[in-house]
């Protein structure tokens, strides 16, 4: 493992993303999203996704690397938003602070947006929010990953959907999780680290568990593999319920605002890449216009305190509630570094040298 600062990672990644034309400003948000997931250890959406997802789908011309937001409606709650397929992040932070000002004059919020891109940790929208004083809600669709309860077929998105809420504690209720058993992102960031899957979160055409990293990846782009929902295979472990709440999402993301659903974000037609065209959704709900904040984070960080202080399993001498173990990374990584393995440090490394960032160079002992 190597070991790189919050600051040394959040300007590689903005050097980067202007070499391949992203604009200064919004370099810097697509960063700032990026480098909230490494800072919380949610590993699979942060610089691990910086060369695929994003370098790799501007040189391959099907994402805007100039983000241009058009407002398509827009009332004194909610708007609809086009970003003509430009960078995720860029539109869906405007998106959330439309929510959130529109929430401090009316209590609340809602913004859809459609013809967009991948948008990178959605807990950092929800997070946008709670620093606002307010809950966070975001969900958005995705390429199709997920196979229906009793089918094998990807047809939903792994449709993260996300609540963050503030207490009176050190870090808020944050609850940012896909709708199946594992997000994509973490599949690839198994094959990158040589790992294979848990049996059940992955099945292929004759419904089988398949644990194969890199050939699932490889699978779900034939459309011989699938992930499970959440629960897992069948109903036996009510596997239905997350095949629901990935419905959910998936019109929410969709139907909200004209976009495309389900199969129309395989990104390929005619055997052509072409953009995703994904759709979000953002919801911030003002505490004020209901409750003192204050006392809203009281009784919110008491219902975690005790959920933590009840009676643990034999073997387990702590429960955690959702946004703890992220803040436990953020403090140790704040004082340590990001872990970065060998296969991230060997793309980083090519990147620096594909797109020439020179001030890089001494870093990964580039030779100029």
């Amino acid at each position: 493992m190597h070991y790189l600062n919050f600051e040394t990672l959040e300007s590689f990644s903005i050097e980067a993303l202007k070499k391949a034309g992203v604009p200064e400003s919004d370099a810097a948000i697509i960063a700032e999203v990026l480098l909230e997931a490494d800072k919380l250890g949610i590993d699979s959406h942060g610089i691990n996704r910086l060369k695929p997802i994003y370098l790799d789908r501007i040189k391959d011309g099907i994402l805007n690397p100039e983000t241009k937001v058009d407002i398509i409606r827009e009332s004194f709650t909610t708007a609809v938003l086009d970003a003509n397929n430009g960078m995720g992040h860029v539109v869906s932070k405007q998106a959330m602070q439309m929510c959130i000002d529109k929430a401090k004059t009316y209590g609340m919020g809602m913004v859809a947006v459609r013809n967009s891109s991948h948008y990178g940790i959605a807990g950092y929208y929800g997070l946008m929010a709670a620093k606002a004083g307010m809950i966070g809600i975001t969900g958005t669709n995705a390429r199709p990953s997920i196979a229906p309860t009793f089918g094998v077929e990807n047809m939903l998105g792994t449709n993260p959907l996300t609540f963050v809420m503030p207490t009176d504690e050190d870090f808020p209720f944050f609850l940012d999780c896909a709708t199946s058993v594992s997000q994509r992102g973490k599949f690839e960031f198994y094959a990158k680290t040589g790992k294979d899957l848990p049996k059940g979160w992955a099945i292929d055409r004759q419904g089988n568990s398949k644990t194969d990293s890199v050939q699932v990846l490889q699978d779900l782009i034939n459309g011989d593999a699938a992930l499970t929902p959440l629960g897992g295979i069948g109903e036996e472990t009510a596997g239905y319920k997350g095949y629901g709440y990935a419905t959910v999402v998936e019109i929410l993301s969709a139907a909200l605002q004209g976009g495309g659903f389900m199969k129309a974000l395989l990104g390929m037609e005619n055997g052509k890449k072409v953009p995703y065209r994904l759709g979000h959704f953002f919801i911030a709900v003002n505490i004020e216009n209901f409750i003192d904040l204050a006392d809203f984070q009281k009784t919110t960080g008491d219902i975690l305190r005790e959920l933590r202080n009840s009676a643990k399993m034999p073997g387990h001498d702590r429960i955690y509630t959702a946004g703890e173990k992220e803040h436990i990374n953020y403090v140790e990584r704040l004082k340590n570094g990001v872990p970065i393995n060998q296969a991230l440090w060997d793309e980083m490394k090519k990147t620096a040298i594909d797109y020439k960032l020179e001030k890089f160079y001494e870093l990964f002992e580039i030779n100029q």
